[in-house]
């Protein structure tokens, strides 16, 4: 059966789904369509020259790399761009032009040649265990080390990723291990991580995949019969970046086969670096033996990020993408929007392409309106520092009271509260909460919770105290 414009497209953008955000993906991703398919040749029609702008500027790379899995290394893109007839004809025309010229047509096509100068193997995990080939990376080049921008959040994290990424392997920080709650940026810091080796060391093999993929392609190998050429194929890499690892979470087989290929590449000197939502000591249905391995290296955390840092991620993002905004608009977005960069960056986009396409400037009313979709479905995340004030004051104590190491029957179960709410409604490792709240351990968070539950279900009055302050968090 013959490729048609269509099914070419949505194998591109199965690759391009993977590699942005979603609400990227919504503002500049779902509104093309293919036209046609000529040879190698695929027209796409965008609703604007604007549009085709903005795609040249920000996701040629991603074009381009997703055209070339589908087509191969000869492909070429051909924009159609669907423009205002300013010159009255009554016939929209279509002409061929360069992608350096403008005109005032009703249609145009953007020759647009993708040329490879490096040929990489398509998929590199098509057959595992060969040789003497040049494997491709997986990374994606938007998430590199000069849009991730440096804050108190995310310091360590960042110093040890340009660390690594200068002498892969040959540091203390083998494993690399990056945690933090969903948006934080642990994807793109890995991504930036093996972008940086790549740059310095052309000649080392770097992989980026997720958990998920792993797990898959193993199940594949045992159900095909070639594990040892599975495991032989990782084996070779250079540098291995695991993102989201705590999916491995009870799948016996495939951590098993994980821990064999760390083994090998940690002996041999070879980079690992891993992304987690979780600490290690948090991470549950890991075996210990990998757990002990995720500890040998360097655990870096990465948190939400302060009013400053967000503020001048917006900058950034401003900057990079030649849009000038209001100060007061980018204090409104950077008081707003507080947890998560995903949706920060999400929501500056929102911005920028309903303001271009409405042919709006850019107000504080139509800021309001963008944040309020992102944060209207959203529970928003109270910070430790809040529950600890709330739990103290409902206890009439103040916080040093609280986070003080009297063991005071009602000061302990005051404690124990602050973390059992701490755990329950911010993404905190167990190790943060224990770390704000009076120094302790995950440990004696993991018992407070513990206590909590079980006093709940067996002391009518402790179970006012918990309903009393859920409620107080939930308003």
């Amino acid at each position: 059966m013959s490729e048609t414009a269509q099914s070419v497209w949505n194998s591109c953008l199965l690759f391009i789904k993977d590699n942005i955000t979603p609400q990227a993906y919504k503002t500049w991703f779902e509104p093309i369509q293919p036209v046609k398919l000529t040879d190698k040749a695929l027209s796409i029609q965008v609703p604007s020259k604007f549009f085709y702008e903005w795609l040249e500027e920000h996701y040629v790379k991603l074009l381009k790399v997703s055209l070339q899995r589908v087509l191969g290394e000869h492909a070429k893109l051909v924009y159609v761009i669907k423009m205002e007839n300013t010159y009255g004809n009554k016939v929209p025309f279509t002409e061929k032009i360069p992608s350096s010229q403008r005109g005032n047509v009703a249609s145009q096509e953007v020759d647009v040649p993708i040329q490879n100068k490096s040929p990489e193997l398509k998929n590199p995990f098509v057959i595992p265990g060969i040789r003497n080939v040049k494997i491709e990376s997986q990374l994606n080049p938007n998430y590199n080390f000069d849009n991730f921008l440096e804050g108190d959040s995310n310091r360590l994290a960042r110093s040890a990723g340009m660390a690594v990424a200068n002498k892969p392997g040959g540091t203390s920080f083998n494993p690399l291990l990056i945690f933090g709650a969903v948006g934080l940026g642990k994807t793109h810091l890995a991504h930036a991580i093996g972008i940086e080796i790549k740059d310095k060391y052309p000649e080392k093999t770097v992989l980026y995949i997720s958990a998920e993929k792993f797990t898959q392609q193993y199940i594949e190998s045992v159900k095909k019969n070639n594990r040892n050429d599975f495991i032989h194929f990782y084996q070779l890499i250079d540098v291995l970046i695991v993102d989201d690892i705590q999916l491995l979470s009870g799948k016996a087989g495939t951590q098993d086969v994980f821990f064999h290929i760390f083994n090998h590449l940690h002996q041999n000197g070879k980079q690992v670096i891993l992304t987690s939502d979780k600490a290690p000591v948090d991470m549950q249905d890991i075996e210990h033996r990998l757990l002990s391995r995720f500890k040998w290296g360097l655990s870096a955390e990465l948190q939400h990020p302060d009013f400053e840092t967000r503020v001048s991620i917006i900058k950034n993002k401003l900057y990079r993408d030649g849009v000038d905004m209001p100060e007061d608009i980018i204090e409104f977005l950077a008081n707003n929007i507080k947890t998560n960069i995903r949706e920060l960056e999400g929501a500056i986009i929102s911005l920028i392409a309903h303001s271009s396409f409405n042919k709006k400037d850019i107000t504080l009313d139509l800021a309001k309106k963008i944040v309020d979709n992102y944060v209207r479905n959203t529970k928003r995340e109270v910070s430790i520092d809040y529950i600890q004030k709330v739990v103290s004051d409902y206890f009439q104590m103040d916080v040093e009271t609280l986070q003080s190491k009297t063991r005071k029957r009602h000061i302990v179960q005051a404690r124990q509260l602050a973390m059992f709410f701490a755990k329950k409604y911010t993404k905190a490792s167990l190790a943060s909460i224990g770390s704000q709240i009076g120094k302790r351990d995950h440990a004696t968070v993991l018992h407070a919770c513990k206590t909590v539950d079980n006093l709940a279900s067996t002391d009518k009055q402790f179970y006012k105290f918990v309903e009393d302050l859920r409620k107080k968090f939930e308003m």
